[in-house]
Formats: C-alpha cells, structure tokens, sequence
C-alpha cells in the first residue's frame, strides 16, 4: 500500500502546511526521525517500513509549538482534559487523520509518544524510546546511548527502561501519573513475564 503523501513528504523532512514547529523544535524532530531510521535499518525493517518511522519521528512534534488551546478542539473527549503539553500529539494524529493518513499504528505513534499507550505497536513504542533517547538530550548521556545501541534488537526492553525512568522522574517530582501510562508499564510488564 502506497504511503500517504504527507507521510511520505516528512519521512524526507517537510511538514504539513499547519505544523507549528520552530527550528530548535524541527533539530529535534530530525534528531529522533534519524534513530528511528537507524533503528529501522538495524532492524531490517522494509523500505516502506522505514520510511513511515522516519515519518513518525517528523510528525511527532509537529503541533508542539502550537498554543494549547488551540489544540483542545482537534482532541478526542477522553484525551481533552490533559495538561496542555500533552495536547500536540494527540492533536497532530487528528490533523494527520483528518487529511486522509490511514495508517493506525503511526497516527497512536503520533498520538500517544507522551504517554505511552498499551496498544502501541513497535512503531509506537519505538518513538516513545527516541523521543526520550534522542541524542540531544544532555541528560543520563551514556545509560542513555546504551539503551539506543540495544534498541533494534530488544525494543520491548528498551521501552519498559524507558517508561520505567519516566515515571520514577515523575513519582520523585510529586506528578499524577497519567493512566496510559501506568497501563502501557503493565502491559511491558506482563509480556516479559
């Protein structure tokens, strides 16, 4: 099945017309869009394959910079009440949806690389890591390259690490966790059982 064109035009890096994404935004856009390519290539993943992650890694954010209340709208009822932070992919995956993409497991990619989701799918599951992963996050640099080198071959893993540091982050910092979030943990949890 063919890409979508939006999704093919930002697996080469060229965002959808109503994206609101500066440049500090798009460098970090284009960081996780090359991990998830290099996962992909490590993965042996198809060429389609590879260009739809790439793609997600582009798309993510794409929203990211747009004020939250303009967001709220473009959000599924169950997902409106969520700090305005966590509004852009959920809102992104609407706009993507909207203009025609099809491709279920990008769009709760897109939709869920917060805050993780129990449905996710590799390509979900891998944007979650690389977003967190990305190199130029200047935090925890070498547990963090070690997870990115472990990636293509233990991705499961590598996502309930991931999730795992998060939530800790937010229990140490006082925050709700965010039911998804715990769900998409558990369900890591029960298939390395």
């Amino acid at each position: 099945m063919p890409l979508h064109p939006l999704v093919a035009a930002a697996a080469d890096g060229r965002l959808p017309e109503w994206a609101a994404a500066g440049p500090a935004r798009r460098e970090h856009m284009a960081r996780v869009a090359s991990l998830l390519d290099a996962w992909a290539e490590a993965a042996d993943l198809s060429d389609e394959d590879r260009l739809r992650w790439r793609a997600a890694g582009y798309l993510h954010d794409a929203l990211r910079d747009a004020p939250p209340p303009s967001l709220r709208p473009l959000v599924a009822p169950d997902l409106a009440e969520l700090p305005g932070a966590l509004l852009h992919g959920p809102a992104a995956s609407r706009r993507l949806r909207d203009e025609g993409v099809d491709d279920e497991e990008l769009l709760d990619a897109v939709a869920f690389h917060t805050l993780g989701d129990p449905s996710l799918g590799p390509l979900g599951r891998a944007l979650y890591a690389a977003d967190f992963l990305e190199p130029g996050r200047r935090f925890q640099v070498e547990g963090r390259a070690e997870l990115c080198a472990l990636a293509p071959t233990d991705l499961a893993r590598v996502a309930k690490e991931v999730v795992r540091l998060r939530i800790a982050h937010l229990v140490q910092k006082g925050m709700r966790l965010n039911d998804r979030t715990v769900a998409f943990w558990n369900a890591l949890v029960d298939e390395r059982t």
